[in-house]
């Protein structure tokens, strides 16, 4: 190996000027289209959340994601060879994406995952006077996200690199802080 050479900045600087950034970016929700009145738009819809705010709004107000990563799962074999153990991959597994949001002044950020839940959960809609209360999961294709993007651009609007996300829906809610501190 040569010994090392001494190099101006001026060749790396290139280099360190031309990495991406990870500010830009948008997101895109595109929920299940109606069938009926009983559908996850219409139920929004009457819960305060119109499809504008969906399809427009929603996704500026996310203030962070984080995309998924992945890892193979693996299993060791033995004894095929004497006193080896090998591993083999089997499975490539992905983690959840996390998305984090500003919440506006009318909640309409807050309204629309908590309502997403709900539809989901199938809540019931006894009457008040009763203190029985039951929910029915819904059908998948009734509640799930099929054209989810996460879209990360440059500066220059030029390049950019897209993902898709095939039957994203909300998982869990984290705690929402309310304080008085600044």
């Amino acid at each position: 190996m040569p010994a090392p050479r001494p190099r101006p900045i001026s060749e790396y600087l290139p280099r360190f000027q031309n990495v991406a950034q990870s500010s830009h970016y948008l997101v895109k929700f595109a929920l299940p289209s109606d069938q009926s009145s009983d559908g996850l738009r219409s139920f929004l819809r009457r819960k305060g959340v119109n499809d504008r705010f969906v399809g427009e709004d929603a996704g500026l107000l996310c203030s962070d994601a984080v995309l998924p990563g992945s890892a193979l799962a693996s299993i060791n074999t033995t004894g095929d060879y004497q006193g080896l153990i090998e591993r083999f991959a089997h499975t490539r597994n992905f983690t959840q994406v996390n998305f984090e949001f500003y919440v506006d002044t009318d909640y309409k950020s807050l309204k629309f995952l908590e309502h997403w839940v709900e539809y989901i959960a199938g809540a019931s809609t006894a009457d008040a006077s009763s203190d029985t209360y039951h929910f029915r999961i819904r059908y998948p294709k009734e509640y799930k996200s099929n054209d989810t993007r996460v879209v990360k651009f440059e500066r220059d609007y030029n390049r950019f690199l897209e993902y898709r996300f095939i039957g994203l829906f909300p998982i869990s809610l984290n705690s929402t802080r309310v304080s008085y501190k600044g």
